[in-house]
């Protein structure tokens, strides 16, 4: 049984949730999250703590903002798109058991304010900025990192968030050349 509760977007969601572990969910209902629904996040942070486990697409990432802003504290848990894409559709609901179990084990919580460990020459020597690749190279770092794909300047500021380590950034930078993926 997982401790906190975990905020997923839909019915479907709780389903393949649930299938993957003993654990609470509280479903946003979509994009349109609503304030009810934030007063309900709120008090299950405050009692059991919160996971926020959204789909890896646009939607998804809007309601993780809309969240962390609203409710400070929360852990962030990420399904990389090649783990939750089948037939096209892109969402929780079609993350395997195991790909839900991986994302949960490898939870950040959010630290507002935090200094990054990781500058923006970092980002730009490991070919994560103004690189002919970049977006693709910050999706397999992303993935490697649990901390999930955005652009150049969300991506920095997830390093920061989330406290990522400059071991932690050069460990997965390896993995990443390392797997042919530079």
């Amino acid at each position: 049984m997982i401790k906190e509760v975990i905020v997923v977007e839909g019915r479907d969601d709780t389903v393949a949730v649930k299938r993957a572990v003993e654990a609470d969910t509280i479903e946003t209902g979509g994009s349109a999250i609503n304030g009810r629904v934030l007063k309900r996040i709120a008090l299950a942070q405050e009692r059991r703590g919160v996971i926020v486990l959204t789909d890896p697409d646009h939607a998804g990432e809007r309601i993780r903002k809309i969240i962390a802003s609203k409710v400070p504290g929360c852990k962030h848990a990420f399904i990389p798109e090649s783990e939750a894409t089948r037939k096209g559709d892109i969402g929780v609901e079609n993350a395997s058991p195991e790909a839900i179990r991986k994302a949960l084990s490898r939870v950040h919580t959010t630290y507002e304010g935090a200094e990054s460990l990781i500058d923006m020459e970092d980002l730009m020597a490991a070919g994560l900025l103004v690189h002919p690749d970049a977006a693709r190279r910050r999706m397999v770092m992303g993935n490697l990192l649990g901390i999930g794909y955005c652009n150049g300047k969300q991506f920095h500021k997830r390093l920061a968030v989330f406290q990522i380590t400059r071991e932690e950034f050069a460990e997965a930078l390896a993995q990443l050349e390392q797997e042919g993926e530079g």
